[in-house]
């Protein structure tokens, strides 16, 4: 694949829009605010290593006004977003307002429960947090971004909206820590140790939380990931090597179950970092010009193989996203895999534009947000829109190639559902 500089790409936009300027444009997954959109329509690819992101362009010439909402990272380093664990909830962060007890899932009543919203927070779960947000913007929450601290880093499950200033929520997420549960903070930071731009697990680890919303499966996404990426720290060459097995995946110097703790690792950092260098030290000039060019998303391709897009209601999302985004798709592209031609702008055109109307299942909150998954053949559309008042568009749009659940390496130390 040959490697495009920045200012090389910029010609490339340009020739690509003269070439596909007759062409159909590619639309959004299945989102209902297509219609209002438009169109979309796929860039010549910027080229890290074993990774290319194609740019998404909205061509339609309609556009959101700034989105509202705030980030996780941003939320957690303001001290505006509070995330604890579920058995912590009631000593604080639970904050019934006035006579009205706030609405509580079924499933955490008790027998004869005079106060069933405490209740429900009595004993820490391992798949569940509580969030208040206390600012005075919306919450913006993605699946796949890593809280840490508490008794297990954990990874949300899905994407959502929280409204500002509202109730405390109980968090879906999933454990990404399978060895640990003893308290590291009593609360929960946006990342592990990242000041400005938090974690986000890599595609292979966040499918199996949006598709398989199995933990098992989470923990068997988990370790494999955790292998190979000690696999390439531990033996550069190994990064473009054969198919992994059990034997050469395990490195025991790593010494760690967590997947945040994994990807902090210096010498895995360092590679993450050598990988996404392209994409995230140019960053400010990159988002410029997709600015310019009003791009709102990215098709991601690894080793030729596209895997995933994640797409934004506008550009300025995009780019508070960019570099956690980026660093997740380009641990990625570090770990070992079959090797494939390079995909095309039609490639990429394709994967979007491919059917998304197979089966589908719809949750959210009234008059704040819904959420979509869409599947068909072998791809997963995920649809957040936004319902809250002067929005009413989709916020994010993920779409991946499905792949089969991972075999598991070894036996994991595995932790129970709920702790009480």
């Amino acid at each position: 694949m040959k490697k495009l500089g920045w200012f090389g790409l910029a010609g490339a936009f340009l020739w690509t829009f003269t070439a596909l300027i007759e062409q159909t444009g590619v639309r959004a997954a299945g989102g209902p605010a297509e219609a209002e959109h438009g169109p979309y329509r796929v860039l010549a690819p910027i080229e890290s290593g074993n990774l290319l992101l194609f740019p998404v362009v909205r061509t339609s010439g309609k556009f959101t006004a700034a989105t509202p909402f705030l980030t996780l990272d941003e939320g957690i380093k303001s001290g505006q977003v509070e995330v604890t664990e579920a058995g912590r909830a009631q000593g604080g962060l639970v904050r019934p307002r006035g006579d009205t007890v706030p609405p509580f899932h079924p499933q955490f009543r008790l027998p004869d429960d005079p106060n069933p919203w405490l209740n429900r927070y009595r004993g820490d779960q391992v798949n569940t947090l509580v969030l208040a947000n206390n600012s005075g913007k919306p919450l913006l929450l993605l699946a796949g971004e890593i809280v840490t601290g508490g008794k297990q880093d954990r990874v949300i499950a899905k994407d959502r909206i929280v409204p500002a200033g509202g109730d405390p929520i109980d968090l879906s997420v999933f454990c990404i820590e399978p060895g640990r549960w003893t308290e590291s903070s009593p609360v929960f930071g946006a990342s592990a140790g990242a000041t400005a731009h938090g974690f986000m697990v890599q595609p292979t680890v966040r499918q199996q939380a949006m598709v398989a919303k199995d933990q098992q499966q989470v923990w068997n996404s988990v370790h494999r990931s955790i292998a190979q990426l000690s696999l390439v720290a531990s033996s550069p060459a190994a990064s473009t090597g054969g198919p992994m097995t059990a034997e050469r995946s395990f490195n025991p110097g790593l010494n760690t179950t967590s997947y945040a703790k994994a990807v902090q690792n210096s010498e895995i950092s360092s590679k993450v970092d050598e990988a996404s260098a392209p994409l995230t030290k140019s960053r400010e000039q990159i988002l410029a010009q997709l600015r310019d060019e009003h791009a709102i998303g990215v098709v991601v391709a690894v080793r030729g193989e596209i895997v995933w897009a994640d797409l934004f209601a506008d550009t300025e999302l995009l780019g508070r996203y960019w570099t956690k985004l980026v660093r997740s798709y380009a641990a990625e592209s570090l770990t070992t895999g079959e090797t494939h031609i390079a995909p095309t702008v039609a490639d990429a055109e394709h994967f979007l534009d491919a059917p998304a109307g197979g089966t589908e299942t719809s949750e959210g909150d009234v008059g704040v947000y819904r959420y979509r998954e869409l599947r068909s053949g072998g791809t997963e559309t995920f649809v957040l829109e936004s319902l809250l008042p002067g929005t009413g568009y989709d916020v994010h749009i993920s779409k991946l190639r499905l792949k089969a659940p991972e075999r598991r390496l070894r036996p994991m130390v595995l932790s129970p559902q709920i702790y009480r």
